[in-house]
């Protein structure tokens, strides 16, 4: 069984999503730690949710990577065990420095909420390891800061590194190269703006996003059989 870390911000509103994504559709544990905590032993992967931490003031996530919980999440990140930031979860795990580049207010400035199609750019990590390499899936985006830069040389990087995780098959945001998330470089850091968790039974209208919650787990038990 794999113990999963649900973080809950004031001002997050996905968490519950990720917790019964866990519990109900993967049928592993799962417990919501509070930013207050400072630690996150005896868990075996982390998962920071969407929303809106600390209500997206000055810039989304930029006051979330100071609070308390967020050393214990780079020192499990830095000690290469799985962090996964959704949405709002991808601009802290940005803010913090955990990821590369920025989210930036989408091209459209305003808020989008939609199904989009996506691309998986590389099923070599341990977040997409479950579905085929080039596979067209779709997942649900809800966000008005998804539109993601960073400089010329940081995007050979990423390309070069094969970091870029998942693409966005047409202009959704403004997203440089149509970039819809990345991993770091040691891979066991993800950040996505759509949202996985609420694509993971039929009932919901799609299990596209099942397989990334499923590509963890795969990898886990992969190294615990070692």
């Amino acid at each position: 069984m794999m113990k999963f870390a649900v973080l809950v911000f004031p001002g997050s509103n996905c968490d519950a999503d990720l917790y019964h994504a866990i519990v109900d559709a993967c049928h592993e544990e799962a417990a919501y730690v509070p930013y207050t905590a400072t630690s996150l032993a005896g868990f075996d992967a982390v998962l920071i949710p969407g929303g809106f931490s600390y209500g997206d003031y000055l810039r989304s996530g930029a006051i979330a990577k100071l609070a308390p919980i967020m050393a214990a999440v780079i020192e499990f990140a830095e000690a290469g065990k799985p962090v996964l930031g959704i949405c709002n979860g991808f601009q802290i795990l940005t803010e913090a420095g955990l990821l590369p580049g920025t989210l930036m207010p989408n091209r459209q400035t305003h808020f989008l909420c939609d199904t989009v199609a996506l691309q998986v750019t590389n099923n070599q990590t341990m977040f997409t390891n479950q579905y085929a390499n080039g596979a067209q899936i779709a997942l649900p985006i809800a966000h008005g800061e998804g539109n993601y830069y960073c400089d010329a040389q940081t995007l050979a990087t990423l390309k070069a590194n094969q970091q870029i995780a998942f693409t966005y098959q047409e202009d959704v945001n403004g997203s440089l190269a149509n970039i819809a998330g990345i991993t770091n470089q040691q891979g066991n850091v993800l950040g996505m703006m759509p949202h996985p968790e609420r694509a993971v039974e039929a009932l919901l209208g799609s299990t596209d996003g099942l397989n990334v919650f499923k590509s963890i787990l795969t990898t886990f038990k992969g190294v615990s059989q070692v």
